[in-house]
């Protein structure tokens, strides 16, 4: 081999490497012959003629995401920001149509994003636009798929992911908001402060129903234990006045004695002279004595009533 062989030997490796090419998964690569289309090849060892056959380009066939931001007016006049995520893929069978009729695509998706986006959200309001963004992706989904199948492209899902109203309207909203939950949190304490002064006014009714029950209970024994303590002294020759008289002085002592048993007590009991309990005991026969009298002379004037 001479010298001047080893030139033919380099072009003709290289002529023959550069025969074969290597197309990447999920890849359509288009083929051009002399700047005219050839043919598409898919994923894998691919040969064309070298000098004469060039790869034009190669297109994605994976699933491509497209974020589109758009800013526009509701109805009742507040600017909001839209983010718009498109995704799509080229279709398969449509390749050609993909590389040769369309040159940006992203620009052709963004521009109908802007279309549709700008025609629905003027139609409503603001909040509108928070519980009808499903609505606005589906127009917009709808709208691209008319449009862009006729350049080889899919659209796979349209979605509305972010609502940005104007910075002013975002503070109101959160003041409406507060002042919203504010107001709940304060019916929510009115409610517990009502139902506790209802719990407690019937916590105080129960226990006054139960205080007064025992009054009574309490005065009923001390009536009956009354009426057996006359009763027996009515045996031994003593009337009931006399009788009662007794049992009142009784009491008199019994309360001095319990008062004396308190070593801390302040209280005083006025009068408390030695002859206090001969004095209210004189003083009670004498008024059971005038009261009987009187009873009497009201019972003969009723029998004796006088002549007109």
């Amino acid at each position: 081999m001479s010298f001047f062989s080893i030139p033919f030997i380099i072009i003709g490796l290289f002529i023959l490497i550069s025969s074969f090419f290597i197309v990447k998964q999920q890849t359509a690569a288009i083929i051009e012959r002399f700047g005219r289309f050839t043919s598409i090849r898919q994923s894998g060892l691919q040969m064309k003629i070298p000098l004469v056959d060039r790869v034009a380009g190669r297109l994605s066939l994976k699933i491509q995401q497209l974020d589109v931001i758009i800013e526009t007016k509701t109805l009742d006049d507040v600017f909001v920001r839209l983010k718009v995520s498109v995704q799509y893929k080229v279709i398969k069978e449509k390749v050609y149509d993909a590389f040769y009729k369309l040159d940006y695509p992203h620009d052709q998706i963004t521009s109908y994003v802007f279309d549709v986006v700008r025609a629905e959200v003027p139609k409503m309001k603001l909040d509108d636009v928070f519980v009808r963004k499903d609505d606005i992706a589906i127009a917009v989904k709808t709208e691209l798929n008319d449009a862009m199948i006729e350049y080889g492209y899919d659209i796979i899902k349209t979605l509305v992911t972010d609502i940005d109203p104007d910075a002013q309207v975002k503070e109101a909203m959160n003041r409406i908001n507060a002042s919203e939950r504010e107001k709940i949190a304060a019916q929510f304490e009115g409610d517990a402060q009502r139902i506790l002064i209802v719990e407690k006014a019937k916590a105080e009714a129960e226990s006054k129903r139960l205080q007064g029950q025992g009054i009574a209970d309490q005065r009923r024994e001390i009536a009956r234990g009354l009426e057996e303590s006359v009763e027996v002294l009515n045996r031994v020759g003593i009337n009931s006045q006399e009788a009662s008289a007794l049992i009142v002085v009784t009491q008199h002592y019994d309360t001095l004695q319990s008062l004396g048993e308190e070593t801390n007590s302040n209280l005083i009991l006025l009068p408390n002279a030695p002859q206090a309990g001969s004095n209210m005991l004189n003083d009670m026969v004498a008024s059971f004595a005038a009261s009987n009298q009187i009873g009497e002379a009201m019972k003969e004037a009723k029998k004796n009533p006088p002549k007109k």
